[in-house]
């Protein structure tokens, strides 16, 4: 069984662990049992607000791909400076060369460019297909985020990416192969607290999406609690991989940026009176 199933990570992480010689990440893991948790959810929400199942499965799939795209594009961003050296050496590397430089630059995703990816890709689906009510869809996809993105950060925290500073009551990682940049240096937990955070921002989105008159505004209310979470906690990682722009990370400014948005779009929304809504939409929205 030891030749089956072999891990490593020690210390408090458990980065990884091998099936029949195959290395499986536990951030992949924890991503696609994310995935898998938040589409049941989402399936059951989406079918009360009448969203058919085959509408909900090009949904998801439009998501995971805006997601995928998003990410791995803000990533490179973030490296913008590494971005300009390397087209600066167009000449000078082979193209192979530059491939793979582009690859590496390009191959980390951040979950801001994921989710406002996801959210594009979901608003041309309900555009081009004209079936699915999009203030509908991303009332669901409000709630199924923070879901996802507490399974995410367990992830992080398991594969050691995303860590937080050096603190005397952190936790230690003894070995990761990953990253042995962190080995051996006691770091404050901020990806559970942040997952911990996603939770209660769950619960608060899942008691708000039976009320009729917040149909629409899900993702509005997302935007006004998690970019605050995330601004506050990004002063406690410790990684540096993130962008720095003006004594401020690029997570944060795209929380100030969304947190404005969002206080924009409900401060018009205070005092217009509600659309009428007939039986059959009110049903719709209800829980059970």
């Amino acid at each position: 069984m030891h030749d089956v199933v072999r891990q490593f990570g020690g210390g408090n992480m458990f980065p990884a662990f091998y099936i029949f010689g195959k290395q499986i990440g536990m951030y992949g893991v924890c991503a696609v049992l994310g995935f898998l948790v938040s589409g049941f959810v989402g399936s059951k929400l989406a079918r009360r607000r009448g969203i058919s199942t085959e509408d909900l499965i090009l949904v998801t799939l439009s998501a995971a791909i805006g997601l995928f795209i998003g990410g791995h594009i803000l990533f490179g961003l973030t490296n913008f400076d590494k971005l300009i050296k390397l087209f600066g050496m167009i000449g000078s590397i082979s193209f192979g060369s530059f491939l793979y430089c582009l690859g590496v630059i390009f191959g980390g995703s951040v979950f801001y460019g994921g989710l406002l990816g996801g959210i594009a890709a979901v608003s041309v689906y309900c555009r081009v297909s004209h079936s699915v009510d999009r203030t509908d869809m991303l009332d669901v996809m409000a709630v199924c985020v923070p879901l996802f993105h507490t399974f995410g950060r367990i992830g992080c925290f398991l594969g050691g990416c995303c860590y937080g500073l050096p603190c005397s009551f952190g936790f230690t990682v003894t070995e990761n192969p990953f990253n042995p940049a962190i080995c051996g240096v006691s770091r404050f937990p901020v990806q559970l607290v942040e997952a911990g955070f996603n939770l209660i921002i769950l619960f608060v989105l899942l008691s708000l999406s039976c009320r009729l008159r917040l149909r629409g505004q899900m993702m509005y209310v997302y935007f006004l609690i998690y970019p605050v979470v995330r601004f506050s906690l990004e002063f406690l990682r410790g990684d540096e991989i993130r962008g720095i722009w003006f004594g401020l990370s690029t997570s944060q400014w795209i929380s100030i940026a969304l947190f404005v948005f969002a206080l924009i779009r409900v401060l018009m929304s205070i005092g217009r009176t509600p659309e009428p809504v007939d039986d059959g939409d009110a049903e719709k929205v209800q829980c059970n």
